[in-house]
């Protein structure tokens, strides 16, 4: 008997998962394993960075329109953070299965080629995320080391000349080793799993 592949979900049925998530923000995706909880419990410490940025942002526009004497650190440290946070938010999303993706050809799959795409997919994604770590290396050796092998990090150039350029490498490198790491514990947990992932609802696209 050839099984029927699963109807998508109605729109009614995506709004309620949607208010389900809303509801239950501590929810973590099981095929991440406590890498993935470690993952989601650290998120608001990035997300208060971004209500710091924009904190840093209305100082700067009162200092530079009012008194007309802007800060020197304003800009760069409000684009650091967000920088971070942009940084943080790929892992966060692999975590919590949160990220948008096509699927056409998923959603007319069965419960068993489902289970091989996510198999293959987080493999894909591992091995992407590794040379991606292994290039963000090659950056960092530039940005936080001199010739001779002395530490000195990279700087904006700047007045303020802050060592933001060589902070943010070294995080994205951190980062993309996380990455790595959390894709290669979902393809495991996909391949001990049922057939079928969950958590599949209103970022598909």
């Amino acid at each position: 008997m050839v099984s029927q592949p699963p109807s998508p979900l109605s729109q009614h049925e995506i709004e309620e998962k949607i208010d389900e998530i809303v509801e239950n923000p501590d929810e973590v995706f099981e095929q991440s394993g406590l890498f993935g909880q470690a993952v989601t419990k650290i998120a608001p410490l990035f997300a208060i960075g971004f209500l710091l940025a924009m904190a840093i942002l209305i100082f700067e526009i009162f200092m530079r329109h009012v008194f007309n004497s802007p800060t020197l650190w304003g800009h760069e440290t409000t684009t650091a953070l967000a920088a971070a946070g942009f940084i943080f938010g790929g892992l966060y999303c692999a975590s919590r299965n949160r990220h948008i993706r096509v699927v056409i050809i998923y959603d007319i799959a069965g419960p068993k080629l489902r289970k091989s795409l996510d198999i293959v997919i987080s493999l894909i994604c591992a091995i992407s995320s590794g040379f991606f770590a292994w290039a963000a290396w090659l950056m960092v050796k530039r940005a936080a080391f001199t010739p001779a092998g002395d530490i000195h990090l990279e700087t904006t150039g700047s007045a303020f000349n802050a060592p933001y350029p060589g902070l943010l490498k070294i995080f994205m490198l951190i980062v993309l080793i996380a990455l790595t790491i959390q894709f290669i514990i979902l393809s495991i947990n996909y391949l001990r799993g049922p057939s079928g992932a969950v958590n599949r609802i209103s970022t598909d696209v």
